[in-house]
Order: C-alpha cells, then structure tokens, then sequence
C-alpha cells in the first residue's frame, strides 16, 4: 500500500467538518469517508471546536493583543546599538573592517 503525501487542510475545512461531528447525523466512520480523512482527526478537531468555542462569544469578540513593552524594547534597542558600536571600532583597529561601508 503506498503512503498518500501529507496534507495541509485548512481552517475552513476543518471547521466544516468539525461541525458536521457535532450535528451528530452521521457517525464519525460515514464523516471519515465522505470527508476522505481519519476519524482520530475528525474527534481531535470536534473536541478543539468545542473547547475553543467560548471565545467566539467572549467580550469585544477580537481577540486580545498582549500588551507591548516599550520600555523595554528601548531598552534592548540601546544594547545592540552599543555592542555594535564597540564590534565595529575593534574590527576597525583590528583592520578587519574598512574605514568604507
């Protein structure tokens, strides 16, 4: 028997099949073969439709951008400007790096 390439199915697919599960008018056998894919798969998406879906009508709707640092990245910023500056006037003493850029 010769092994079928990996497949990549997408969000909306998953979706559709993953509520075809839940409607419960078929088995997951029947949804494995109208669907051509294996019913472990089919139960792995139900069950993360299922813990997933309060977030759909959590608040706002959109969800939540973690909070940006500023601070923070300045302060990184500032780091790498200086190590660049101390690497390039030891390679510029060293001769390793043209006065030219």
């Amino acid at each position: 028997m010769k092994r079928r390439p990996r497949r990549n199915h997408s969000p909306a697919f998953k979706a559709k099949v993953a509520l075809a599960a839940i409607k419960g008018d078929r088995t997951i056998v029947q949804l494995a073969e109208q669907f051509d894919v294996h019913p472990n798969q089919i139960t792995a998406w139900k069950s993360q439709l299922e813990g997933s879906a309060s977030e759909v009508f959590g608040s706002g709707g959109a969800p939540a951008i973690p909070a940006i640092d500023v601070k923070s990245l300045h302060a990184k910023i500032g780091e790498l400007t200086l190590e660049n500056d101390f690497l390039e006037g030891a390679l510029t003493k060293a001769g390793l790096l043209s006065a030219k850029r």
